[in-house]
């Protein structure tokens, strides 16, 4: 007995196979990966340009090593920049401010992956912004949105998201800026816990060497929210 099979694969249109290749892509590149090689339409609907913007990207202890090696994945992460990938256009963002020090192409990076709603550049971005001394209204913008992650629950995330790039990505060859007396956020002469924060910060990470429980909690007890920026402001100058 012959059985025939019948498939309505061919009938599919071209948009519900994107659609399905951007969720796909959204889970890993692997699954990406898989998708593609199971029928030329897959494989068509993972050239788009946004399915390379939204393919979620590997931490980078878990990159494979040999990806910076092989043309063919090389080829794949280049077209993903090039789409305006937010995780990727967020690493090239840290690369141009601490490695390579263009701070203006930087931030402009931060700038374009905030947008798409990515915490950890929005993380970064306020930071940079807040550490303007030149440009008192780009500072209050960098406090709106520390304000914004605050509310959020994203900070200390957003910060260790920073820490695990850093140090893993570029070790010894990061350049953070330095932090002086005049980029204080907070102003308030009201304020009893106004420019503590250099020693909280200092008491916390000594606690943290020791392994006690001191080092946790950051500055989430200060009630005011501009100390807990100057807070996250040294954290943020000291994260290699």
């Amino acid at each position: 007995m012959t059985i025939h099979c019948c498939s309505n694969i061919a009938f599919i249109p071209n948009d519900i196979w994107e659609a399905i290749t951007i969720k796909v892509a959204t889970d890993s590149i692997r699954s990406l990966c898989s998708l593609r090689m199971t029928c030329k339409a897959a494989h068509d609907a993972g050239e788009a340009d946004i399915v390379h913007w939204s393919v979620s990207i590997p931490p980078p202890h878990a990159t494979l090593w040999w990806w910076c090696l092989n043309p063919e994945a090389k080829r794949f992460f280049d077209r993903c920049m090039a789409a305006g990938n937010p995780e990727l256009l967020f690493r090239e963002a840290l690369r141009e401010l601490f490695i390579r020090r263009n701070e203006n192409v930087g931030i402009q990076m931060l700038n374009s992956a905030t947008s798409t709603g990515h915490a950890a550049a929005k993380y970064a971005l306020s930071m940079m912004l807040m550490l303007r001394t030149d440009d008192n209204v780009e500072k209050q913008k960098g406090l709106e949105l520390y304000r914004e992650l605050d509310a959020a629950g994203s900070l200390a995330g957003s910060n260790a998201r920073c820490f695990s790039i850093l140090t893993v990505s570029w070790p010894g060859e990061v350049q953070m800026p330095r932090i002086e007396e005049q980029h204080t956020v907070c102003a308030s002469p009201r304020c009893s816990t106004r420019g503590h924060m250099p020693l909280l910060y200092d008491y916390r990470r000594r606690a943290a060497e020791r392994n006690s429980v001191h080092a946790f909690g950051r500055a989430a007890h200060i009630p005011c929210i501009q100390c807990r920026a100057d807070y996250d402001l040294q954290a943020f100058v000291n994260l290699p």
